[in-house]
């Protein structure tokens, strides 16, 4: 059979006629692929922008179904899947970005950082902790052992907690002498829950050795001291707090009056808490100073007008309910003096510098936003 190359001929247009024209359906299809991705990510920042989450998701979500390859919007995806609480999706998109193959080593830690957070929001602590040390080594070293500083913290392992914050000393990221007291005192709170003061005390005495301006291991210290029997020690320790920290006099200004007492020093005592309040006034040494100066044979009226000075130098509505108290026409008011120690309650707790959570007791390290040494030594009303 003969071959007519007239075919051969009359194919070739046709043949470039169906590619031409299947060129420009894929273009066409791509252009509008290219054309449906950026609207749907544009149209989800628009709505981040006006706080519209639920819409920013679905506009994200949508995006990334038209280009499931984009990094970039996987991560955007998961981050609002975290600020909303929804951490199961935010792991799951996270893990997605970690099994690709094809992801670069720079997003791949972006990726294992970003699901650390996950897993603290979540509050799965062991696995957040997993995840933050495979950042070892990466870029996000120092924010891993912050998040893992504060993993231990929030878990309350103490030991762990001082290791990585003398990493992150010994890397120039700060100074974290005053925390890693604070450690050292919550291991000895746990030795002495077990029965355990040689081992407290040795803590105790490290933590000041290690951090001598920091006025809670010397607080911590002599109060174990008069525990165990030493009132003299006891109270040289807690006076020298005095000397390293005198914004935290009025943490120990009823304490000092105790020791004062127990030990009979209470005319240095009292002396020194003089000086200390004159310097600056404060309800907690006033009311130390009542207690010494009654223990030393002063008589209530003479006592009183301590409450009168003081209300002299500053407004006080705890001084002066703490004055009616005293007086002998407050008993035939009991009513007026009972709604005046109601009003003075507030006034008399302290408050978180950091986040306004407020207590009846000082706490070196607020229950509310977990920062430490944000309680000031003073009352609500004397800030």
């Amino acid at each position: 059979m003969d071959f007519d190359i007239s075919w051969l001929l009359l194919s070739l247009p046709v043949t470039f006629v169906l590619g031409w024209a299947a060129s420009r359906f894929d273009l066409r299809q791509l252009r509008l692929e290219n054309r449906r991705a950026p609207k749907a990510y544009f149209r989800g920042l628009n709505f981040l922008l006006n706080e519209q989450q639920d819409q920013a998701i679905d506009a994200f979500i949508e995006a990334v179904q038209n280009d499931p390859d984009t990094s970039e919007l996987h991560f955007a995806l998961g981050n609002l899947f975290r600020r909303r609480g929804e951490y199961e999706r935010a792991v799951r998109v996270h893990q997605h970005l970690l099994s690709r193959g094809d992801l670069s080593s720079a997003d791949r830690h972006r990726a294992q950082h970003a699901l650390a957070l996950d897993y603290l929001r979540a509050g799965l602590l062991d696995r957040a902790e997993e995840a933050l040390l495979k950042l070892e080594g990466t870029p996000f070293q120092s924010e891993a052992r912050l998040a893992l500083l504060a993993n231990y913290e929030r878990s309350r392992d103490w030991v762990r907690a001082a290791e990585v914050a003398q990493r992150l000393e010994n890397a120039e990221h700060g100074s974290f002498a005053g925390r890693l007291a604070h450690y050292l005192c919550e291991q000895s709170a746990a030795h002495l829950a077990a029965h355990e003061p040689e081992a407290a005390q040795k803590l105790l005495e490290q933590a000041m050795h290690n951090a001598p301006n920091a006025p809670r291991p010397r607080i911590e210290l002599a109060k174990l001291l008069g525990q165990r029997g030493h009132p003299d020690q006891a109270l040289a320790t807690l006076q020298s707090v005095h000397d390293v920290a005198p914004a935290a006099v009025p943490l120990i200004a009823a304490h000092l009056a105790q020791l004062g007492i127990a030990s009979g020093q209470a005319p240095q005592v009292l002396e020194r808490i003089k000086a200390h309040y004159a310097e600056a006034p404060c309800i907690d040494c006033l009311e130390a100073i009542v207690t010494l100066e009654t223990h030393l044979g002063k008589s209530p009226a003479e006592t009183r007008q301590w409450y009168l000075r003081h209300l002299e130098k500053e407004p006080s509505l705890v001084a002066a309910s703490r004055w009616l108290a005293s007086e002998e026409q407050a008993l035939a008011q009991p009513s007026v003096q009972r709604a005046l120690e109601h009003a003075v309650k507030p006034l008399t707790r302290y408050r978180c510098a950091a986040c306004g959570f407020e207590a009846k007791q000082h706490f070196w390290q607020c229950p509310g936003c977990q920062a430490w040494d944000s309680y000031p030594a003073r009352r609500v009303e004397e800030l």
